[in-house]
């Protein structure tokens, strides 16, 4: 394993946290786009076209968050990083954002001085096995050798679930996701493991997924979010209210085919407030009016952009499952808009 190259990356990236600074959002606007870290490629969360396009459930949060300053989803620009460089390239200042299936920790707020903003994503670590290895549990893969990203809460969560059930593995230490797929499928490991949505993400691409199991054991919290450096409050006010601005206009029912006539004002003071027909909330942001308005048109409430890219009848086929409304059950849930 690969432990102390990941403490090491750590510390790395600590000390290029401390140049952190504030402005941000100025800087973005002087520029005139936002660079926004993506992750390599992850099927539903984060890929680019033959065009060179993005596109993704993470995607969109960039875009949204584009639109609210500029009133343009188009006015990013990404940045696919492994999960290896990935905190240098936010702590460095290359990328004004992660939104990068990355998990929220003590260690990465605390230690490497990032904010997450929120999550758009809560999610847990499993196992896929090739049907044909005849394992229903992942207690059944002693002495398996499991593909692993490196520089990743997963390999720390590997180490811990077989060593509290008594049980040996072998390490196939990969680097990205694409990598990851290739070596499961060349049958350089038993099983590979990521988080839940990751290996539905990676069994979508394969030319027979049924042949594929996911196990039914969840090993880890795995809160994802968008993240930003320490040091700016405003930049991290702005990401964090387009996510929550997303979440709350699913919540009200407001929705990219209903939002020019509900931004004409409407009965619900809460709607009113989030895009912008009454109050001055636009404005504490430094941003315009209706920039919950824009940051919804691009891409849509939580729930289109949910369903679009990773949802149910897509081929990744994720219920919401924690994701939710809290209103139904999940964890989805925005601070109030006032």
């Amino acid at each position: 394993m690969k432990r102390f190259a990941f403490i090491g990356a750590l510390t790395a990236a600590t000390f290029a946290a401390g140049f952190a600074s504030a402005g941000t959002l100025d800087d973005v606007k002087a520029k005139g786009f936002l660079q926004c870290g993506v992750a390599t490629g992850v099927v539903g969360f984060a890929t680019a076209d033959a065009n060179g396009r993005w596109d993704g459930f993470d995607v969109s949060v960039c875009r949204a968050v584009a639109a609210a300053i500029f009133g343009d989803g188009d006015a990013v620009k990404f940045t696919p990083l492994s999960s290896k460089n990935r905190f240098t390239a936010l702590s460095s200042g290359e990328v004004d954002m992660l939104a990068r299936n990355t998990t929220w920790t003590f260690s990465r707020d605390v230690e490497l001085k990032f904010n997450f903003v929120g999550v758009n994503y809560y999610d847990g670590q499993g196992f896929m096995v090739p049907k044909a290895l005849g394992v229903t549990s992942a207690k059944d893969l002693d002495g398996a050798t499991v593909c692993i990203q490196t520089g990743t809460t997963t390999e720390l969560n590997l180490a811990d679930f077989f060593r509290k059930n008594g049980i040996s593995y072998e390490p196939v230490p990969i680097e990205t996701n694409n990598e990851a797929i290739q070596q499961y499928i060349a049958g350089a490991c038993d099983a590979y493991t990521t988080d839940a949505s990751g290996l539905a993400s990676a069994r979508a691409t394969f030319e027979n997924p049924k042949d594929h199991i996911i196990l039914p054991e969840i090993v880890s919290k795995e809160p994802l979010g968008p993240l930003v450096r320490h040091g700016d409050d405003q930049w991290m006010d702005v990401v964090r209210w387009t996510l929550n601005a997303l979440i709350e206009a699913e919540e009200y029912g407001v929705t990219s085919a209903n939002l020019a006539e509900l931004a004409k004002g409407t009965d619900n003071p809460e709607i009113n407030r989030l895009l912008g027909t009454e109050g001055n909330l636009g404005e504490m942001l430094g941003l315009s009016a209706d920039w919950a308005q824009k940051a919804i048109a691009v891409g849509g409430n939580y729930a289109e952009i949910f369903e679009r890219n990773i949802g149910e009848n897509t081929p990744i086929g994720l219920s919401r499952g924690l994701n939710a409304q809290w209103t139904d059950g999940g964890l989805l849930y925005s601070p109030p808009f006032r």
